[in-house]
Parts: structure tokens; C-alpha cells; sequence
């Protein structure tokens, strides 16, 4: 790695301390944050070990961690246990037999309660279903379904009886599936006629009938009835309906026990560029960082009622909708559709209707919730929630005082936090009976992650400057491997450095608190002139101005200087699009973060292009900046006619 770091330009000074009352009554103080931390880096194996305890094991481990093999680090070696069981059996002979475990509703408007004992029975019956379709330990089992409980229900199956699952976003393309279902060779796929997506519908079991065209190990097909609909096409042989499978098994399955590093699931991150890698978790140590997480971050309480606005088909959804929540017996709220349908104020309606208490989305959610325009959120009594939570890229200061100022009415802490599909659950956020916040810093890491901002060579930079964001240490819930490929894992994460730190990919600068400022993806920098600024912080100073709902921003090549700093904008509603505007943010990004950041081109839109998982797809926006056509793999463009519409843009 021979690049410069990156040079930091946002200045961001607000913090706000821990409400006193919210304090008083958190699982984590200050106090026991230091202590933690401290105890954590003096013995790593007893720290962990420790709270590992915390989970069921039907045989306990003779080795905390095993790292004689870097980087196929192991945990808990000999030790055996069970995802499924842990997120159901051992909630039943307690207070929580009759606890609501999921609260779904669907688009359309319908609705469902599950408590933990009507989910255990029927995880029990479809992981029996799956065995009598031949799925057994070690199958790979691809899960291509809507928003419903259903989607929970197969993965707990399959956890329950040893199958690996790889759960594949139902928004992808039959292309998308048929590669990852060869990618995992996968034995059996599960399904749904439709699923529901802005009031229209998204045909599942037709682009899974194409699929499997081009998918030759995959011997059968479980089809959920969700529209209740008869006309879908069946193979005999091959397809089975839900409902047929589930009505003469028994509800009685034994949950396996499994050795804690037995493979939990495969998940394919996007492939923006090149193939899909697909991350390889693990059972013990993934199930302890997705549940120790979800119960120190969001400061769990029984009472609560939680709703993570991911999918499922994102590792967001997996640790924080399914495994860490169900793990800690909480009640999680499941939503199938848009946030904007049938009308924008859709969330908010939810979290009245349901007394949600923790609200965890995206950045890039929050930023259309501002275009959008505060009526919205302010028709809806909003007093039941007591924490905010962001995820999945960092979010930009002023989104960040909108979430706390009109959605929390400044009394909801934000927990602002970092991690990746590979790291498997939370590494940086603040606990929030613990750590002050500062918008757009994800505070600090987490007790046990030894996370630190580094130079080229490994050497930690000094407070406020750029730096490539890193891990010095193992954690249990880190990826195994790469699916299939040990040296694309190796050449990925931990070729970097040779002192065997996992490299990210993140660049960031720790301040003089120690706080730590993620500033985006490393392939995202821009290099302008011999310095090398993140788009991330360009964003925000765009995103600070009061006719701004979003941006992003990208580097255009330039004789000159390198790259030339282009703009993609969305207004707030009411807002007027003009020369003028354009130099006015010109000016106010030079203003808030200096010369050296003026844009060279800023360009107005409606919309931007995202990832279904609500991530801007930056690498299209190079193209279409450049002037080139594209060739990149589009699978994971939720909305194609925002690049046409951007393309036909001559300004």
C-alpha cells in the first residue's frame, strides 16, 4: 500500500452528553464501559469467555480462542451449540414462553403476531420439512423471500437442523440468484409466489423458475403461498408449496448440536466490484458478537419494542433482525414494504401504532425522510421511542441533528454504528449510558474490538488526521473466510499489513476524544490536486446547507488537477433548481471545509442511484460523471430509471 492518507476536512464540534435519567437506569455505564475496555484488552480470552456464557451450550468449549492458523482464527473450540435453539428453546420455560417475538406487517396493511412459543413451533415443523426434502448438516439452502415471518422462520430452520443458509435479497435478479446458488451450490431454494414492494408486485417464483435454469444443484423449490394465489406456475417433482410441506410434519425437532464453528450462513455482499464474495459465518462466535451487541448497544430492556428497518437479505437483517434480538427475547417489529407507501409518513404510523420504543435505519432513509419535509413525522405521536439508531454508511451531521431534533424531540441518544458484513456484528458505536455523541462519529469502539486508524505502514496517526480505519485484534464474530476462496480472503483483509491487522477498506480519523470518524470507503476518495479527500465529509458540507436533502459526491477526471470534485444533489421539497444555487453550494462548501473542496460541477436530481439496502452507488456515478458508459454490475440498482434520467442530464 503505497497511497497517502487521507487528508480530513470536516469540522464538527457539537457533542451531546448522556441524558441523566437514560444513564441511571442503562445495562453500561461510563464506569463499567472502563472497566470493560480494560478488561478486554488485559485478558481477551477471559473477557470473552465470560460473556460468551451468556449463550446456551449443550457442551462448553475447551479453548476460548484458537489462533494458531491466522487469519482462519477459531472460538470456542469444542464447544457445542445452537443458533436456533438459543433464539427460541431456552426462552420457553420462562416469563417469555408467550412474549411476542415478531410483530409483522405487511404492505398491503396485513398483520401477524408471533409469540416465541408459536415461532418455535413453526421452525420446528418446517426444519422437519426440510428434512424430509433431504436438506441435512452442511447443505447449502438459498432463501429468496419477502418481508414476512417466513423469511426468519427458514433461517432458524435451517440453523436448527445444521444447514447453512444463504439468504438472497428478494429485490436481486434471476441472474443474481442462479450465481449465488452455484457460487454455494445450494441443494434447495426457498421462495415465495410474490413479494410486495410500493404497492406493486415483485414476481419471486418467476425469476426463481429462471434461476434454476441455470442453477444444477439445486434438486427442489419451497414456494410460499404470499398472495394466496393458485395460477403460479409449479414443476411437479421439484416445487412444493409451504403450506403442503407444513401440514403433516411433526412439530418436534431437536435442535442439532453443533460445534461453534460449524458454518451458520453464507451472505453475498453486492459485487460492486467483481465477483459476489460470499462472507462465511460461523456459529458460536458470530451468535455472541449479534447478541451481546444488540443487548449492549441498544440498551435492551424486556419491554422493549424494536424494529430494525433492514431486510433480511442484508446482514444488517440477519444480526439485527433475526439472530441478536431473538437471541435476547425481544419483540422485533418486521415491515415488508416501502417507507413511502402508500404515503410518506408510512414508518411513522408504524411506530405509533405499535409503540416502537428503538427505531434503527439508514442514513440514506433519514435523508429522504427530509426531503420528504417534517409534516410527515410530526402527524404521528412519536413519544414511545427512547432510542434512535443508524446504520449502513456514515451519516452526515445535519441528517444527524434532524433524526435527534424532529424525530427523538432531542431527548432519543442516536446510536450512530459502524461495522460490515464481514465483521458480523457491531464494532463502533457509543453504548448509550456510556459514551457522549457527536453527529456523524460513530463514538468509539466497543469493548474487546481493538479498532485504530493507521498510516500505510501500521503506525496509528495523530488525533484528527486521515488514516486507513483497521482492527489490531480477532473477534469472535469476524468471517471465517470467503466462501470457496481462502486466498481471496487472504489478499482482501489481511495482505495489507504485515503486522496481521484486518484492513476494512474504511478510511477515518480518530479526534482528540478518541472518537472515531468513519469517512467511507477508500476506493470512494477523491484525489485532488495531491490530496486525497473523502466524499463523505464533501457530502456533508453539501448536506449542511438548508436547501439540501442529499448529495453525493464523485471524482471526474481532470488534466489538471487530477479529479475535478462533481456533485449529484437532491433538493428539499419547495426548493428551485437554478445557475445560481449551483454557486451558492459551491461557495458554501468552500466556506465550510475550504478551497481545496469547491466542486467543479454540481448537477441536480430527483433521486440518486442506491442498492436496495440504501447505499448510493458512487461507482455508477463516476461513469456517468466521466462521461462512459458503464459496464459495472447494476443486480443491485434498486430504481434503473434514476440512471437513465441522470444520464440524459447534458448540464
Amino acid at each position: 500500500m503505497t497511497t497517502p492518507n487521507i487528508t480530513s476536512v470536516l469540522k464538527e464540534t457539537r457533542v451531546f452528553p448522556v441524558p441523566e435519567a437514560f444513564a441511571a437506569a442503562a445495562h453500561v455505564t461510563a464506569d463499567e464501559h472502563r472497566r470493560l475496555t480494560e478488561w478486554a484488552d488485559r485478558d481477551p480470552d477471559g473477557f470473552w469467555g465470560h460473556h460468551a456464557e451468556s449463550l446456551h451450550w449443550f457442551q462448553k468449549w475447551d479453548r476460548v480462542f484458537d489462533g494458531s492458523n491466522p487469519p482462519f482464527f477459531k472460538w470456542f473450540t469444542g464447544g457445542t451449540t445452537n443458533a436456533s435453539y438459543n433464539c427460541l428453546d431456552r426462552h420457553l420455560n420462562g416469563p417469555h414462553k408467550n412474549k411476542a417475538a415478531i410483530i409483522w406487517e405487511g404492505e398491503p396493511g396485513d398483520t401477524r403476531t408471533l409469540t416465541y412459543q408459536q415461532l418455535h413451533h413453526q421452525v420446528c415443523k418446517f426444519a422437519n420439512g426440510l428434512k424430509q426434502l433431504g436438506v441435512g448438516k452442511g447443505d447449502r439452502v438459498t432463501i429468496y423471500m419477502p418481508m414476512t415471518p417466513e423469511a426468519a422462520i427458514a433461517m432458524l430452520a435451517c440453523a436448527r437442523i445444521g444447514a447453512v443458509h444463504s439468504v438472497v435479497f428478494g429485490g436481486f435478479s434471476a441472474e443474481a440468484v442462479a450465481d449465488r446458488n452455484n457460487d454455494a451450490k445450494a441443494k434447495l431454494i426457498i421462495t415465495a409466489d410474490i413479494g410486495w414492494r410500493r404497492g406493486n408486485a415483485v414476481h419471486l417464483k418467476q425469476n426463481v423458475d429462471e434461476a434454476l435454469a441455470k442453477s444444477p444443484t439445486v434438486e427442489k423449490c419451497v414456494v410460499f403461498n404470499r398472495a394466496r394465489n393458485t395460477s403460479v406456475h409449479m414443476k411437479p417433482g421439484r416445487d412444493i408449496w409451504w403450506h403442503d410441506l407444513m401440514s403433516d410434519v411433526s412439530a418436534d425437532c431437536p435442535a442439532e448440536e453443533l460445534d461453534s464453528e460449524h458454518p451458520l450462513f453464507v451472505l453475498y455482499t453486492s459485487g460492486s466490484t467483481g465477483k459476489p464474495k460470499g462472507v462465511l459465518h460461523t456459529t458460536g462466535g458470530y451468535l455472541l458478537g449479534a447478541s451481546l451487541t444488540h443487548r449492549w448497544v441498544f440498551d435492551l430492556r424486556d419491554d422493549d419494542v424494536y424494529w430494525c428497518t433492514a431486510d433480511v437479505g442484508w446482514v444488517t437483517g440477519h444480526s439485527y433482525i433475526v439472530y441478536g434480538p431473538l437471541a435476547n427475547a425481544a419483540t422485533v417489529v418486521m415491515y415488508e414494504g416501502a417507507p413511502n407507501h402508500p404515503k410518506e409518513d408510512r414508518f411513522w404510523g408504524i411506530i405509533a401504532k405499535y409503540g416502537v420504543t428503538i427505531l434503527y435505519t439508514a442514513p440514506t432513509a433519514i435523508r429522504a425522510f427530509i426531503k420528504w419535509g417534517d409534516q410527515h413525522p410530526n402527524a404521528h405521536d412519536l413519544s414511545s421511542l427512547r432510542l434512535l439508531g443508524s446504520v449502513g454508511e456514515p451519516i452526515n451531521p445535519e441528517a444527524w441533528m434532524w433524526y435527534h431534533d424532529v424525530i427523538g424531540k432531542g431527548r432519543c441518544p442516536i446510536v450512530d454504528t459502524w461495522w460490515q458484513t464481514e465483521t458480523g456484528a457491531i464494532l463502533i458505536a457509543p453504548l448509550p449510558g456510556a459514551i457522549p455523541t457527536k453527529p456523524g462519529s460513530a463514538t468509539k469502539p466497543l469493548p474487546g474490538i481493538a479498532a485504530a486508524v493507521v498510516d500505510k505502514d501500521g503506525n496509528d496517526v495523530p488525533a484528527n488526521s486521515g488514516g486507513f480505519l483497521v482492527v489490531k485484534r480477532p473477534w469472535p464474530s469476524l468471517m471465517r473466510t470467503i466462501y470457496g476462496d481462502d486466498e481471496r480472503f487472504k489478499a482482501t483483509y489481511w495482505s495489507q499489513y504485515p503486522q496481521g491487522y484486518y484492513f476494512t477498506a474504511d478510511g477515518a480519523r480518530q479526534d482528540e476524544d478518541g472518537f472515531i470518524w468513519v469517512m467511507g470507503r477508500v476506493d470512494d476518495v477523491l484525489n485532488v490536486s495531491g490530496h486525497r479527500l473523502s466524499t463523505m465529509e464533501v457530502e456533508s458540507a453539501l448536506v449542511n446547507h438548508p436547501k439540501v436533502a442529499e448529495a453525493a459526491v464523485v471524482g471526474k477526471p481532470d488534466e489538471i488537477k487530477g479529479e475535478a470534485i462533481c456533485c449529484f444533489v437532491t433538493v428539499k421539497q419547495g426548493v428551485t433548481v437554478s445557475d445560481s444555487l449551483k454557486d451558492e453550494l459551491k461557495k458554501h462548501v468552500a466556506k465550510e471545509i475550504g478551497a481545496l473542496a469547491r466542486p467543479d460541477e454540481v448537477r441536480f436530481t430527483d433521486s440518486l442511484p442506491k442498492t436496495r439496502s440504501g447505499k448510493i452507488m458512487r461507482r455508477l456515478l463516476r461513469d456517468i460523471a466521466a462521461g462512459r458508459e458503464g459496464k459495472q454490475d447494476t443486480t443491485t440498482l434498486e430504481d434503473f430509471s434514476v440512471l437513465a434520467k441522470l444520464r440524459g442530464d447534458e448540464e
